[in-house]
């Protein structure tokens, strides 16, 4: 017995009094919700919060993504991911508005290049100002910046510091624990504390393993990144190939279709269905109808 009480005593502490706020306490340091624009058509309608009117509850657009959430979004390749962050950083920073965009798959003056188009496809014709806005930081062409996340955390805190930037975009942090996917939980979880430390919105591309199920949650890395962040989105597409799937998607045998859902946002409501979603000529997301729409239509 004596042994027992030997060994808890090692773990013995006192409590740590600044972790315990009341609700009170703790929601005067709480930031104002409120949404964030992404340049993405039909995203920003899918989040809502509430108001009581009449004693009665009801919906209120929120405008946008809500500020400060750490987002996911993920799905297998050309899925439009990257696309869709890209839209983002665009948005924001022809609003004027700083955003760090680390790249972690291509080096930055592809990215770069990418980012011009995608402004032009968004009808910016002045690009000096998206020019200045977007400060990109490059680890794919440095490796100390993805096998360091001290390195990489440091510098981003340089970025925010000296820029003054409200927006962080990561493609991908799947680049980050590529071969050591074991450690993926802790480094989205220093990149999650991260972010809200320094009061960002912040984007996080996660690729999906060919081999998941399209419309789950899920990216390399397991379920463990999905369950740290705020929000999750789902990117997936699907070949009509079958009578069937033609019934269900509303579309021909031999199209693509693909598929957008919000999977959870702990910050504020948001719509829950799966949407059609598009991917124009000129590389821009569009986030179209519910399914549930179209089944209601047919009906």
């Amino acid at each position: 017995m004596a042994d027992i009480e030997k060994k808890e005593s090692k773990y013995d502490s006192k409590p740590f009094v600044k972790g315990v706020k009341t609700l009170e306490e703790a929601g005067k340091e709480a930031p104002k919700l409120e949404g964030v624009p992404t340049g993405v058509e039909g995203l920003d309608e899918l989040f809502f919060t509430s108001e009581i009117k009449d004693g009665k509850v009801q919906r209120v657009p929120l405008g946008g993504i809500p500020k400060y959430a750490v987002i996911n979004i993920t799905g297998v390749s050309d899925t439009g991911k990257s696309l869709l962050v890209e839209q983002f950083a665009v948005k924001r920073a022809g609003e004027g508005e700083r955003v760090v965009f680390v790249t972690v798959e291509s080096p930055a003056p592809f990215v770069a290049l990418a980012l011009k188009e995608r402004a032009k496809a968004m009808g910016f014709k002045d690009l000096s100002t998206i020019d200045k806005n977007v400060v990109l930081i490059d680890a794919a062409s440095y490796t100390v910046l993805r096998e360091s996340m001290q390195t990489l955390l440091d510098t981003l805190a340089y970025a925010i510091r000296t820029y003054r930037a409200q927006h962080t975009v990561i493609d991908s942090i799947t680049g980050l624990y590529e071969s050591k996917e074991m450690m993926a939980r802790a480094i989205v979880r220093q990149l999650f504390n991260f972010m809200k430390k320094w009061y960002q919105t912040a984007l996080f591309v996660s690729q999906k393993r060919s081999g998941h199920e399209e419309l789950s949650a899920e990216a390399a890395g397991g379920y463990a990144v999905s369950h740290i962040v705020d929000c999750t989105f789902v990117m997936s597409k699907k070949l009509i190939i079958t009578r069937y799937d033609e019934s269900i998607y509303g579309r021909s045998i031999g199209e693509m279709v693909r598929l957008f859902r919000i999977d959870g946002c702990r910050m504020c409501g948001h719509d829950t269905d799966t949407h059609f979603m598009e991917i124009d000529d000129l590389g821009l997301i569009k986030i179209g109808p519910s399914l549930k729409v179209l089944r209601k239509k047919e009906g």
